[in-house]
């Protein structure tokens, strides 16, 4: 007898076997367009991003900036977070800079973030609960604007937003970020996904602005 193993995802279920004939089509599909594809795919990556996104199931790098592999370098964790002792995000960090150069850094969050959402209950969420507690810090920062607003989603929303700028002012905190935007001018930028709408949306977060105010504290002469 034999069994199949499913997961299921918003009532719709995943048959393990399904994926590997998809994966058949997807190569006969792209043979069929360029028969080179996977020869020129094997070449050295040269991406000119680096995409630092959530985890969600419902959110693709990739697919929603419509690039394809080879295009964008990709790091996810759960809330998109860049958290200065997290060896797995630094290691990312540097190799695409200094390794890869990529021009872009970009930090995407997204509307109906749960990692956000969890971040602000009072509960105990286990091993979960020192990661989420950075989520509270940006909270801490910008309380006052964020309890002004009375609408719950609203407040969820825009706490998400300062959330991807908080985790992009992390991000210049970094020797490896402040080098090479000083040597070759590289950017980072705050982004949301509009779940509910597909929309992506720059934040237009002045990082020049930002950086005047905090790099008397941690600028690490690089």
């Amino acid at each position: 007898m034999t069994h199949q193993h499913h997961f299921t995802a918003e009532g719709r279920g995943v048959d393990l076997e399904q994926i590997f004939k998809n994966n058949e089509a997807w190569i006969a599909k792209k043979l069929e367009v360029d028969p080179d594809y996977f020869q020129r795919l094997a070449q050295p990556q040269t991406p000119e991003i680096l995409y630092i996104g959530c985890s969600d199931s419902r959110v693709s790098a990739e697919e929603l900036m419509g690039l394809e592999p080879g295009q964008a370098f990709v790091h996810r964790n759960i809330a998109n977070m860049v958290v200065s002792i997290d060896v797995n995000l630094m290691s990312v960090l540097k190799f695409a800079i200094r390794h890869l150069h990529v021009k872009h850094v970009i930090v995407c969050g997204h509307y109906g973030c749960g990692g956000v959402r969890a971040a602000m209950r009072q509960e105990d969420l286990g091993i979960l609960n020192p990661w989420l507690r950075n989520i509270r810090d940006v909270y801490r920062l910008h309380k006052l604007e964020l309890n002004a607003i009375s609408d719950e989603t609203a407040r969820y929303n825009r706490l998400i937003e300062l959330n991807v700028q908080e985790q992009c002012i992390n991000l210049i905190k970094t020797a490896a970020v402040q080098q090479a935007y000083k040597q070759r001018l590289l950017k980072v930028h705050g982004w949301v996904f509009d779940i509910y709408t597909g929309k992506l949306i720059d934040l237009k977060i002045p990082f020049d602005d930002i950086l005047k105010q905090i790099m008397e504290i941690y600028d690490l002469g690089v």
